[in-house]
């Protein structure tokens, strides 16, 4: 006999009621946690697995040679690879994918531990901080003294200016070197420094892990220590690991900072942390408005203007009191150094370099003679993220940990590890600071400007400035007319060049102090040695100059990229001619 009657059956018999079904409470409390996990999630795991194979194999080979248990352990974590894949589609239950998440989690940290115990020589920021540290130990200065004997070998690359120099010295907040130097006592190496960063990324990551939910936690073990990146800058003693790591806990559910305007332990760690990510690298300088921003928009939303300030204003100064603790034993030691070094990075004028727009004027153009405002569109376009930012706090809020990293894009040192670095953050809000926790933060009100065409002119109209900046630049004509007259030939065995002949006419009304490398592709060689021509080439006049190359030669580019460009550059104004040199056959230089 059926349970339910069948639609349509006729007669008058009374259907009788269905029996009340049986409490459920406790097979649907067993259910929950045994329930299958989302597809996405398992892909999101399989991501992250599939992630620790970049870089493993040639962490192998390097093993195997130098370092047989360390091969060992990577062999062993090639089976842990292969174990969560398979598990990471065939479990059936969230808690068990959970434990494979964790399992990749412990994997990651075990080929990063390993990467570390390969190769921690460290890079110029690696070994400028250990030096730091080495003289922090001693009582000695550490900003302002140029150490050239650290620079010059393969690893060690030097940081050229626009002036014709280059920077020996420490240029970054103290904090990562304070951390190295204790280290540096026991282990008196570059190690010292490379060690911090790479206990500072495994920690960060980890601290993200935890406090992301459980489904997003792949994507954290994925983007901190799978793919490579962010594992090789830790290794090369990159400070900006360190601020990374602090900036983590600023991040995660900063939209609750201040709620109920009581900045609380959670609030107060967060300044905190914000504070010490600022004394550990100059790229928290630039989030730090933008948090402020963010917090002070959420908390008037909530509790109205004067006690948004009181909130914003307890945030910004337990961060600014955090930061000033790692500063002071250094101010007060050297204060006109201290700031020269803070600043070094933004006021020193390195030499052209990056994926960004300074490319046109670098790679794709003769050159240009305003290079200046590829960093006056940079600073305008942080100005015009900021402003945007707080007109459209409910839309943009979200976004604020990568706006910032937008203006490097514009800047004449363009690298692409100014973002990579910085991912992580984007992730953690991604998880933690959903669209719907911005929707009661305040904006302010704007007459006429109601319907989307009209923000998004307001928006484009912030952010003209910084694109007209970059059209001068770009679009500027290099100040040298270059002609090489003469290319001397090495007599070595390889083909390679000794000397330049140039003739130079400055087309400008600018006194211009020309300095010369070359370069075949990205980046530039040595300065070449000017052994004629002036110093200052005179607005409208032309000079003869003989140059020598660094080191008396520089071989021809291969067959690949066949092509050997001449540069010359100036600090004040910035700016830069490109012309190509005529390269002799490689016969005369056998």
């Amino acid at each position: 006999m059926d349970d339910y009657p069948r639609a349509g059956s006729g007669g008058s018999s009374p259907v009788l009621p269905l029996a009340p079904p049986e409490p459920q409470t406790a097979p649907t409390a067993r259910r929950l946690p045994d329930a299958a996990p989302p597809q996405w999630h398992r892909g999101l795991t399989l991501t992250a697995t599939i992630s620790l194979f970049i870089g493993t194999r040639s962490a192998w080979t390097t093993a195997m040679t130098s370092a047989p248990p360390v091969a060992a352990v990577i062999s062993v974590c090639y089976a842990g690879i292969l174990a969560a894949g398979v598990l990471a589609l065939a479990v059936r239950r969230r808690r068990t994918l959970a434990r494979v998440d964790l399992g990749v989690l412990a994997l990651a940290v075990t080929l990063v531990v390993c990467g570390f115990w390969l190769n921690h020589a460290g890079t110029d920021e690696g070994v400028l901080t250990a030096q730091a540290a080495s003289e922090i130990l001693h009582g000695h200065p550490v900003y302002g003294q140029p150490w050239p004997w650290l620079f010059g070998t393969p690893r060690v690359g030097i940081t050229k200016t626009m002036s014709g120099g280059a920077d020996y010295t420490y240029g970054y907040p103290p904090l990562t070197a304070l951390l190295a130097a204790p280290v540096h006592a026991v282990l008196h190496s570059t190690a010292a420094a490379t060690l911090v960063t790479t206990g500072a990324l495994i920690a960060g990551s980890v601290a993200l892990w935890l406090l992301v939910p459980a489904p997003w936690r792949p994507s954290v073990t994925a983007v901190c220590l799978g793919f490579g990146f962010l594992p090789s800058y830790a290794r090369d003693g990159y400070p900006a690991i360190t601020a990374l790591a602090l900036l983590v806990p600023a991040v995660v559910r900063w939209h609750r900072t201040g709620a109920g305007g009581r900045l609380s332990r959670a609030g107060v760690l967060r300044a905190v942390c914000l504070g010490l990510a600022c004394a550990a690298q100059q790229l928290a300088w630039f989030l730090l408005p933008f948090l402020i921003v963010g917090v002070y928009a959420v908390r008037r939303g909530e509790l109205g203007n004067r006690r948004a300030l009181a909130v914003a204003a307890r945030y910004t100064g337990t961060a600014a009191l955090a930061w000033l603790l790692v500063n002071t034993y250094f101010i007060a030691q050297t204060p006109g150094a201290w700031l020269s070094g803070s600043l070094l990075p933004l006021t020193q004028k390195a030499i052209l370099h990056g994926q960004g727009a300074m490319g046109i004027s670098y790679y794709f153009t003769d050159g240009s003679s305003h290079l200046d405002y590829y960093s006056y569109a940079s600073i305008l376009l942080l100005l015009g993220l900021l402003a945007a930012t707080v007109l459209f706090v409910r839309r943009l809020g979200p976004a604020i940990t990568v706006l910032p990293w937008c203006a490097f894009y514009l800047a004449t040192r363009s690298q692409d590890g100014y973002y990579l670095m910085m991912t992580p953050l984007w992730m953690a809000a991604a998880a933690t600071v959903p669209a719907s926790a911005l929707v009661t933060a305040w904006q302010p009100r704007l007459p006429r400007i109601n319907s989307r065409r009209a923000k998004t002119a307001l928006t484009a109209g912030l952010l003209a400035p910084a694109v007209l900046c970059t059209g001068i630049a770009a679009a500027s004509p290099p100040p040298l007319h270059l002609t090489i007259d003469q290319v001397a030939v090495a007599d070595r065995s390889r083909p390679g060049i000794s000397g330049l002949t140039v003739e130079a006419v400055n087309t400008t009304g600018t006194a211009i102090a020309p300095h010369f490398a070359t370069r075949t592709g990205q980046g530039a060689s040595g300065w070449w040695t000017a052994s004629s021509g002036p110093s200052v080439l005179a607005p409208h006049a032309h000079a003869r100059y003989t140059l020598r190359a660094p080191g008396g030669f520089h071989p021809l580019p291969g067959s690949k990229n066949p092509h050997l460009y001449l540069i010359a550059v100036s600090g004040t104004p910035m700016t830069i001619t490109t012309t190509p040199v005529p390269l002799p056959t490689r016969s005369h230089g056998a």
